[in-house]
């Protein structure tokens, strides 16, 4: 049975698995990536994560047809070097990855933005699977995101493009970490949430006795902590109001959108529709349907081993 190597490489870990054509796992796992120590500890995980698999692979008798790779950053037309752009990795710029990994591997590789792939695997296997016009977007550390139009994802000439997270949303906002300001993702990520609570905690003298995350705060939502309230519609604003501009350009069938927040119950997506039928053309959303990702962490190492497949 033929298979291909998906690989998910983030700023603390790296996810790796066997896929097969059908979009199933077999060996699943996860690496420390070692982002903030060297781009060449980075490609050492690489390169263990894929000998692991391609061995598991040899005994089990299984054909392995490559490797696929998602990266934060921006790849090139050829799909082959990660020019630069991922801020939660040291040294991670001009790096031919893709070259890096065959000669270790002597298997064939093919590269592709992280968030891009995710966004892949969302439309062949997940909530964009049977649609033509999709918008995905994943929220998180950062946003980051795809528009498929026709069934095909739409990057921008030379792959420069869909830099979504990077859309000026505030002017004479804060700086984002790419260097513009007022970024979507510095108003609308989960980090840009958790700042922003952490900074009203210490402004009104609050204490908690766990770590201050998503996860906390959507707790405190949900028992109606004032603070939290008010951080959470000022998320759903925010990010909805982006969510409206992506309605009016591209008018997609569904908006899908991914990551640890989005899962967190019926009420966030409730809350962002809302906001986006406030703020979108009514006529370029007539058509969209607001929902979530349905292959969760896994979607971007099963978009990258689609490459391959």
């Amino acid at each position: 049975m033929e298979y291909a190597i998906g690989i998910d490489l983030g700023g603390t870990s790296i996810k790796y698995a066997l896929v097969s054509k059908a979009g199933d796992l077999l060996f699943e796992g996860r690496l420390p990536s070692f982002a903030n120590v060297s781009a060449a500890k980075v490609i050492e995980q690489l390169t263990k994560a894929a000998t692991m698999l391609k061995d598991e692979a040899i005994k089990q008798n299984l054909t392995v047809l490559g490797i696929g790779l998602g990266t934060p950053g921006i790849v090139d037309e050829s799909n082959r070097i990660v020019l630069g752009g991922a801020e939660n990795i040291v040294g991670w710029e001009n790096i031919d990855v893709a070259s890096l990994l065959e000669k270790q591997m002597n298997l064939p590789v093919v590269v592709g933005n992280d968030a891009s792939l995710m966004g892949l695997g969302e439309m062949k296997y997940g909530s964009g699977r049977g649609y033509t016009h999709v918008v995905f977007l994943t929220v998180g550390t950062g946003i980051g995101g795809v528009v498929f139009i026709d069934g095909k994802p739409f990057n921008g000439y030379a792959n420069r493009g869909m830099e979504l997270g990077h859309v000026p949303l505030i002017a004479n906002g804060e700086r984002c970490a790419c260097g513009a300001v007022g970024c979507l993702e510095h108003y609308a990520s989960t980090s840009a949430l958790v700042r922003r609570f952490s900074a009203l905690a210490k402004e009104r003298h609050l204490s908690f006795d766990s770590e201050i995350n998503g996860e906390l705060i959507v707790r405190l939502y949900h028992e109606n902590f004032p603070t939290a309230v008010e951080c959470m519609n000022e998320h759903f604003y925010y990010l909805g109001r982006g969510i409206a501009g992506f309605v009016n350009m591209f008018s997609p069938q569904r908006v899908v959108i991914g990551g640890g927040i989005a899962e967190s119950g019926t009420f966030y997506l409730e809350n962002i529709r809302k906001v986006v039928r406030e703020n979108a053309i009514a006529d370029c959303a007539v058509n969209t349907e607001i929902v979530a990702a349905s292959l969760g962490n896994k979607a971007g190492l099963i978009g990258a081993a689609s490459l391959i497949l």
